[in-house]
């Protein structure tokens, strides 16, 4: 495993990318749908978050999730030139839908939650892996 071969500020920048997407994606795009689907109100939101909480451990998690998917594009010396900024979107689109969107989807399906729940909880992490992706390797 070559960590030297991951560059550091990429993944914080790819970290970094979840945040507007995510203002965009759960405010003026979808909120009020997300909202409906998961039963909450602008009211519920503000006397029951804990936003220290949520914007403490969000990009520890993002963190952790940005370096595992550096890991699979250059944790093999062999494979760093063979990773480029096209295929490397891919392969984050392919991990956001194989296996995060399908992830949520699963467990969406067992909490009884609607396909437009699945929809919008999934897309947001496709679009966020796909950029996760493309910003490893162009910032290599």
């Amino acid at each position: 495993m070559d960590l030297s071969a991951i560059n550091y500020f990429a993944v914080v920048a790819a970290v970094a990318v979840g945040f507007p997407i995510g203002f965009l994606w759960y405010g003026p795009l979808f909120g009020e749908q997300w909202m409906l689907c998961v039963g909450l109100t602008e009211d519920k939101i503000q006397q029951g978050s804990n936003m220290t909480k949520v914007f403490g451990v969000t990009p520890v998690f993002q963190s952790i999730m940005v370096l595992f998917l550096a890991l699979f594009f250059y944790g093999d010396p062999a494979s760093t030139d063979l990773i480029t900024a096209g295929s490397s979107a891919f392969y984050g689109f392919l991990a956001g839908f194989g296996w995060v969107a399908m992830t949520i989807g699963v467990n969406a399906a067992f909490e009884q939650q609607s396909f437009r729940y699945t929809a919008i909880v999934g897309g947001y992490w496709i679009v966020v892996f796909t950029l996760m992706g493309l910003i490893l390797d162009a910032w290599k």
